[in-house]
């Protein structure tokens, strides 16, 4: 993938940035609807070969044939909707069938060691997808108390992202409202892989 998209932090390593980039990517997606300027960057991403760079090839085209409105509402038809959305993207859920569970509260547990707290403008659970992206950056680039060194990272991967986001990647595929966030659940599902991968060298 390459864009101005995000995080420009020389002191990261390459690797390290192009994995901060794209959480804080998912993050942006799955956390509020995609708005034009927004749109305008994914529309521009380019890919290599790979088939991750293929998938972000699929995803720039995506957004480029789509409109803020048309994004807007299919945020809502996914995640919000009357009453709830397609989809529910919290760990809780995934795991437990409801919300505000204890993958949330071992979530709670975790993040305070690591110097991350709950947005106050949020009204989510911090165990929503985008929120838990978030933070994965961030313990990267240090944009909490400072970056975290691999093996926390490995840590805070496998108790909250690993065993569900893979799954809730592959629902946002064939989920009945999704047309964008297909891509998106793509470039999702195989970039939790290629970290299960690189977390298990």
């Amino acid at each position: 993938m390459t864009s101005s998209i995000l995080n420009q932090n020389t002191g990261l390593a390459e690797e390290d940035l192009l994995r901060v980039n794209l959480y804080r990517l998912l993050a942006r997606c799955l956390s509020s609807p995609i708005d034009k300027p927004f749109l305008s960057i994914l529309s521009n991403l380019q890919g290599d070969d790979t088939e991750l760079g293929q998938a972000f090839s699929s995803l720039a085209q995506n957004s480029s044939d789509t409109t803020e409105q048309k994004a807007a509402e299919e945020y809502q038809n996914l995640f919000i909707g009357l009453g709830r959305g397609e989809l529910l993207p919290y760990a809780s859920y995934y795991l437990t069938g409801f919300l505000n569970e204890k993958p949330l509260a071992r979530l709670r547990n975790d993040m305070v060691p690591l110097g991350i707290e709950r947005d106050p403008e949020s009204t989510e659970p911090e165990d929503h997808a985008g929120a838990l992206m978030d933070m994965m950056a961030g313990l990267i680039d240090g944009t909490f108390v400072k970056a975290q060194p691999i093996a926390a990272q490995k840590q805070f991967f496998e108790s909250h992202i690993a065993e569900w986001t893979p799954h809730f990647f592959k629902d946002l595929q064939t989920a009945k409202e999704a047309k964008l966030y297909r891509s998106i659940g793509v470039v999702g599902e195989m970039f939790i892989e290629i970290e299960k991968a690189a977390f298990e060298m």
